[in-house]
């Protein structure tokens, strides 16, 4: 054979081969080019709101702060992730039920409120403070990032109810009621070693507390409250709820998750579940996830059991030193199940088919461990767009779950409020 001719026909062969393929690979990137720019137009015209986010303080554990060493919303993150809206958390963790508990929850939740003023104050040509779905409203239309005062954990208040006028004067618009731990208001999905059932839910200061927020119009919180404190609060409320950094528990069962029964009851309240991005909620653990947290829980002398199901990380850490404690919350953090934006979309996606896209938001929980592969922190917030426009979510839904489910829920708390008050 002619090595000449061989060759020739080789080249032309693989020309022809070229030439087919070419114009596949041209359709997919095109298609794929297409389908970014729709991202993008989409993203820039829904109003983006995260309901949840915590204040970092000076003196807040390292391992919140992101690899940057700043918070995962700060401005330059919002920016980035074309997020409009943030609900900025003054949060307490789990403590001492005593004088000097209260008092030092107190002095932590007052530092958190001077912290969002100061965020505020210190970026004042870019952000402004919301009191009202207006008020989200027209400073999105003039192009600030809008902050929304939250709250969560009543232990805080030292057990009266007339804290929560002086957190509607400092503008806070949505409170919840627990975080790990019980407190005088009401029971914690994660009760604190040697806590249980406490008030069965809701205590009677925490069913005063419901009618109270409502008249004020304040939206309430159901997250991290245990079911019966959920459906308690269901009962009593004038005003649809939130449940402002949740997941669902057919997927994952765990405590600070919200049960099939729970997602139903707050459909038919006309409430929102927003799904937060934390791993060992969204993420099935491995087979030894439980063997292996007891190890490190072992190492550090802490007593009693892992609970996998409860999967709370502070129960039976006060007898240790604060130091030695943050040394254990640090290897708890290397053992917990990493989850990825796929989990994260799975949880919104169930939800929405369980209850309906008009009861689903996001709701992230960043600043307090939160954070999956592919949503780490405000500046990745296109990727969660991206991947709902992937699964067939058109603008209207996603409007919806970025900030319209939420808005729908703070007018009628507003309306229900002025009824009350006339």
């Amino acid at each position: 054979m002619d090595t000449h001719s061989a060759l020739s026909r080789s080249v032309r062969g693989l020309a022809v081969s070229l030439a087919l393929v070419t114009p596949f690979v041209y359709a997919a990137g095109a298609e794929q080019a297409s389908l970014e720019a729709r991202v993008r137009d989409i993203h820039s015209r829904v109003l983006t709101l995260d309901s949840h986010v915590d204040v970092l303080l000076p003196d807040t554990p390292k391992r919140y702060w992101g690899k940057d060493g700043k918070s995962a919303a700060d401005v330059s993150k919002l920016k980035a992730g074309g997020v409009d809206a943030i609900a900025l958390a003054i949060a307490v963790g789990p403590g001492p039920r005593t004088a000097q508990g209260d008092a030092e929850a107190k002095a932590e939740a007052d530092a958190k409120v001077a912290a969002i003023q100061a965020f505020v104050r210190d970026n004042a040509s870019e952000v402004g403070f919301a009191k009202t779905a207006a008020d989200v409203e027209r400073l999105h239309g003039d192009g600030k990032i809008v902050v929304i005062p939250s709250f969560l954990n009543a232990r805080s208040l030292g057990g009266k109810l007339d804290g929560i006028d002086r957190l509607y004067e400092q503008g806070v618009r949505i409170f919840a009621f627990t975080h790990a731990g019980n407190n005088a208001f009401a029971d914690s999905s994660r009760p604190s070693a040697g806590e249980g059932v406490e008030h069965k839910g809701l205590s009677p200061l925490g069913k005063q507390a419901v009618a109270k927020l409502n008249q004020l119009g304040i939206i309430v919180d159901v997250a991290q409250l245990t079911p019966d404190g959920v459906f308690q609060v269901l009962q009593l409320t004038k005003a649809p709820v939130i449940a402002s950094h949740s997941a669902a528990r057919a997927l994952v069962d765990n405590t600070r998750n919200l049960s099939d029964a729970e997602l139903d009851a707050i459909k038919k309240n006309g409430g929102v579940v927003h799904v937060t991005p934390f791993n060992p909620y969204i993420a099935k653990p491995p087979a030894d996830y439980a063997a292996r947290m007891q190890a490190v829980r072992d190492q550090y002398g802490v007593k009693g059991q892992f609970d996998p199901v409860r999967n709370n990380y502070t129960e039976g850490t006060e007898s240790l030193s604060k130091e030695r404690n943050e040394q254990y919350l640090n290897a708890t953090a290397t053992v917990r199940p990493v989850a990825t934006l796929k989990d994260y979309i799975d949880h919104i996606d169930y939800i929405a088919k369980r209850i309906g896209v008009d009861h689903v938001g996001i709701g992230t929980d960043f600043n307090h461990g939160a954070g999956v592969t592919g949503f780490s922190n405000e500046a990745d917030a296109l990727n969660v767009t991206r991947e709902l426009v992937k699964r067939g979510y058109t603008e209207e839904q996603i409007g919806k779950i970025w900030s319209g489910n939420f808005l729908r829920v703070f007018r009628e708390v507003e309306r229900t409020a002025k009824a009350q008050r006339s």
